[in-house]
């Protein structure tokens, strides 16, 4: 089955969601997909027990005229569509314009014990909470870089975690630093402060890592490198991430150009978030981290430029520039240690889907020859977790991406319009 759009969305966080409001606005048949069942994206993930913040609520009770296509991964991109999986089958997509909202994920970075039961990312962490996961008294560390690690810290709060404390990578002169350039930014600042508010109480220190995680079958015991020495600590839980990348696998697919302003790619666009290829659009944090604003401003611009009306999209570009510019603070005063690229050792697992250690990586020089040796980056993630750990470490960069983009049903890629009744069909990608 094939359905044709004005304007396709891929992504309903707050670009996508943004975008494909402004699309419905000009009245175009604007579809929005999202593999998650709820619009709201990482950011705006729905929470079991909490209310979704105003913002997310408004945006979403503003989709007037959008279809929502709740469940729809996309699997490969083809001549102006989309090859889509959903829980029911499989679809084609068609579309005029096609806006890339595809956020970001996050930064793992492997350390000796990295892949023990209890150890998770930060964010990740957050969005296991938002859906039920069980927090509730347990003792939990959270490490990394970012103010994501005061978002995820006050989410386990409000769930009953016990905070045993945060442990942000930068120094302390350096997050300083960065606190009182919030004054430029007065809603950042107020945001940030409510954070701490929040966290009233949780210990907060500066140029402190973890080092190594310990445990039989689960975690119980974490090191932490902090510029007094080393630290150990009891604990049940630990959320170590280390910031965001950008998600550009369909972008890559559909022939757009990237950009690596550091060790991961982009979406290149211009000023217009016009990508290479003719009628395709990215927005938010495809084209680089920036933030919730950042975000909502080019979803809109995309959403805009996507139906023609350039002149609202050009009113938007100082605020958008403006907004960007904070993205550029983040990535400035939350550089990442050298450090933390020297943690993992030989032994150190670093793809968990294939049990490839690092020491087993040594003899390849580019990720193509060590996935045929070693079947590293071929598992559920696709790469996406030891690919990306690689590339930071500079062991060797991101290859290009090939369909399918996610696992799929063998019935998916054979482009049926419907799978069959059993459950058991073989569901996977690892080529």
């Amino acid at each position: 089955m094939t359905e044709l759009y004005d304007v396709l969305v891929v992504g309903a966080g707050p670009a996508g969601l943004a975008a494909a409001q402004a699309a419905a606005g000009q009245g175009a048949r604007v579809g929005l997909i999202d593999a998650q069942a709820r619009p709201g994206g990482q950011v705006w993930r729905h929470d079991v027990r909490r209310a979704a913040p105003r913002a997310a609520r408004e945006a979403i009770a503003h989709l007037h005229g959008v279809e929502w296509l709740a469940q729809h991964s996309v699997i490969a991109a083809e001549a102006s569509a989309l090859r889509v999986e959903t829980p029911q089958g499989s679809n084609l997509l068609a579309y005029g314009s096609l806006i890339l909202a595809t956020g970001a994920r996050e930064l793992l970075l492997p350390f000796p014990g990295w892949t023990l039961p209890g150890v998770t990312g930060a964010g990740g962490l957050q969005a296991l909470t938002k859906q039920g996961w069980p927090v509730a008294g347990k003792r939990v560390v959270i490490a990394g870089s970012g103010p994501l690690l005061l978002a995820a810290a006050a989410t386990l709060r409000a769930h009953g975690a016990r905070l045993q404390g945060i442990y942000e990578q930068a120094s302390t002169a350096t997050v300083h630093a960065f606190a009182r350039q919030l004054l430029h930014w007065p809603a950042r600042a107020v945001q940030a402060l409510g954070l701490r508010a929040r966290l009233f109480g949780v210990p907060y220190h500066f140029g402190s890592f973890v080092r190594h995680a310990h445990g039989d079958t689960a975690l119980q015991v974490v090191e932490i490198e902090t510029p007094n020495g080393t630290q150990t600590i009891d604990c049940d839980l630990l959320a170590a991430g280390y910031g965001l990348v950008p998600n550009v696998e369909l972008a890559s697919a559909l022939g757009c150009s990237l950009t690596y302003p550091g060790a991961h790619p982009q979406v290149q666009v211009d000023a217009f978030l016009r990508t290479g290829v003719a009628n395709v659009y990215a927005a938010g944090e495809a084209c680089g981290i920036g933030g919730l604003a950042v975000a909502r401003l080019e979803g809109t611009i995309a959403g805009h430029m996507a139906t023609g009306n350039t002149e609202a999209a050009t009113a938007l570009l100082p605020q958008r520039n403006q907004a960007r510019r904070f993205g550029d603070l983040l990535t400035k005063h939350f550089a990442l240690d050298p450090r933390l690229r020297k943690l993992a050792d030989q032994q150190t697992l670093i793809c968990r889907c294939e049990d490839v250690t690092l020491g087993e990586l040594d003899a390849f020089s580019d990720a193509r020859a060590a996935k045929l040796a070693t079947r590293c980056g071929m598992g559920a993630c696709q790469g996406r977790i030891c690919g990306t750990a690689l590339a930071e470490l500079g062991r060797f960069p991101r290859s290009g991406s090939r369909p399918p983009l996610f696992p799929a049903r063998l019935a998916t890629l054979a482009g049926a319009a419907t799978f069959p009744s059993s459950d058991d069909e073989y569901r996977g990608s690892r080529s």
